[in-house]
Formats: C-alpha cells, sequence, structure tokens
C-alpha cells in the first residue's frame, strides 16, 4: 500500500519550476487565481472552516482534505464545519434557503477502504451561516456577516 502524502503548511511563496528554474509564478498566484470566488459553496466551505480554525487557535497545520470531520481541537474535540448562504455568486430569483445536510456517514478506514457502519463522525456540528442578504455589499471576509451555531451532533 502506498501511504498518503503528508501534507505540508505552505507560505505561497513557492514558485513554479521548470528544468530546474523557477517561473514567474508561485503559489500564491495559483490561489489567487482559483480561490478568489469566496462566494462558490466550496471554497466559501472551506473559509467557514478557517473561520473557526482561526477562532479557536488551531492554524497550526493544514487542513486535511479526506478526514472523517473538518477540524480537532487541541483537547481531540470533532467538529464537522456546515456553511450555507443566503447569497450566491451566479444569479438568483430569490435568495437561498439555509440548509444543512447532517446525515450519518461512513469513513474511509485506513486501510483505503469504507467503514461499515454509517455515523456522525464528529463531537459537535458548527453551522456557519453567512447571513448577509444585499449582493451589492456582501462580503464573506466581514465577520459581522456571519452567524455560527453549535449543535451536538448526539441530537
Amino acid at each position: 500500500m502506498l501511504k498518503a502524502v503528508k501534507t505540508v503548511k505552505k507560505t505561497g511563496l513557492e514558485p513554479f519550476t521548470f528544468n530546474g528554474q523557477n517561473l514567474p509564478i508561485n503559489i500564491l498566484s495559483f490561489w489567487q487565481w482559483s480561490s478568489s470566488e469566496l462566494l462558490e459553496n466550496a471554497l466559501r466551505g472551506k473559509l467557514a472552516e478557517f473561520i473557526v480554525a482561526s477562532a479557536i487557535d488551531i492554524l497550526d497545520k493544514s487542513r486535511e482534505e479526506w478526514d472523517p470531520y473538518d477540524l480537532i481541537t487541541k483537547s481531540g474535540l470533532k467538529i464537522e464545519i456546515k456553511s450555507s448562504s443566503y447569497i450566491q455568486s451566479w444569479d438568483q430569483n430569490k435568495l437561498s434557503k439555509i440548509i444543512f445536510g447532517i446525515q450519518p456517514t461512513v469513513k474511509w478506514e485506513e486501510n483505503n477502504k469504507r467503514s461499515e457502519q454509517a455515523k456522525r463522525q464528529s463531537d459537535i456540528y458548527i453551522f456557519c451561516v453567512l447571513s448577509h442578504k444585499d449582493k451589492t455589499t456582501i462580503d464573506p471576509l466581514d465577520l459581522l456577516q456571519w452567524d455560527f451555531y453549535i449543535v451536538d451532533t448526539h441530537i
């Protein structure tokens, strides 16, 4: 079995290379190109994870894409972050409904197989709602435009 590749936190200054030579682009330029649309659903979810990780002081390691939960505190509390917004980046006829899926899931085991029993993988959910309702002034970086709700997974 091939072991997982260990994620190393990047600074953004790491250059792309070709034939041993640094190119005039780096990871920061890639991030700017790929990740500037913060209202997009998947990226907004990652932004919500970052906001919560920052608030509970666990930014020391990089996000792991395939973990069965989104964050783990220094005391071992497992957190699943859910994000929703009334405003989307695309044209809308009306504001979106705020909905969160909390159905039990199966997780990937270390042997690269799914667990047999579906369950809620975290101890708590944090529902992150980008609650601002004006497309002309929405700013996902303005934390006053967010509401956060903590819910025990044993509901």
